[in-house]
């Protein structure tokens, strides 16, 4: 489905005011915070997919919506996946490029993921991280959510990362609650958990106290986002 309103404009309007505003470093593993969050990111999909029996990623075809530069397409690498079985899709044609000077290997296209460009049933592991929240629009995120089911094989998996809080200084994203991912995937069998200490909270901790880091977050109410799994159904 060709989503066809205004939010995709509002969507690349925003991006490009962030590659704009937002320092080139801000999110550079260099620094203890950013560090410290993409290790628990890491860990909780990591669980999640060696839970279901996905991990490691070798011999499975997987799709990234909202590659962007291709970090996680690199992540699935270590991973185990193939470069040549990976492909992305994403809307600004600057960070795609980045993509493929780093991943020659792969599929990536440009495009709106509302109308992606693969057959159905092609992937074994579909993945989105941090990309609904910059939907306002249900439209589009039902438009998202059943192209990223249409090319996903039955009984495949998408692995999911996102809000579940807002983020108070940032109107132009928005959480996704439980419910809401459920009615996005109807009939699918979905996991999610309380995953990421507070950004705030960990940019004000992680230089000095790392471990205290980690231990906070063992409480899953300053937890900021969901990890999930979402299975399809077999046929």
């Amino acid at each position: 489905m060709n989503y066809q309103g205004a939010d995709s404009l509002r969507i690349t309007a925003e991006y490009q005011r962030r590659a704009r505003k937002i320092p080139e470093d801000f999110y550079s593993l260099a620094k203890p915070a950013n560090l410290l969050m993409h290790q628990q990111t890491l860990r909780s999909c990591i669980s999640l997919l060696q839970q279901a029996g996905l991990f490691p990623l070798a011999g499975r075809r997987v799709a990234d919506i909202g590659c962007g530069a291709g970090a996680w397409l690199l992540e699935y690498i270590q991973w185990g996946a193939d470069p040549s079985q990976l492909a992305g899709i994403d809307l600004m044609e600057d960070r795609l490029n980045r993509a493929r000077r780093r991943l020659p290997q792969a599929d990536l296209r440009l495009g709106n993921a509302s109308d992606l460009p693969w057959p159905d049933e092609s992937f074994d592991l579909v993945s989105q991280m941090l990309v609904f929240h910059n939907m306002f629009d249900p439209a589009l995120k039902n438009a998202v959510a059943g192209e990223m089911l249409r090319i996903l094989k039955p009984g495949g998996a998408i692995l999911w990362f996102d809000l579940r809080v807002n983020n108070p200084r940032n109107p132009e994203v928005k959480c996704l609650r439980k419910r809401e991912v459920h009615s996005l995937f109807p009939g699918c069998r979905i996991q999610l958990q309380p995953v990421l200490l507070a950004p705030l909270l960990a940019r004000s901790i992680a230089r000095r106290w790392w471990a205290l880091g980690e231990v906070l977050h063992i409480f899953p109410f300053l937890r900021t986002h969901y990890a999930g799994l979402i299975r399809k159904p077999q046929l």
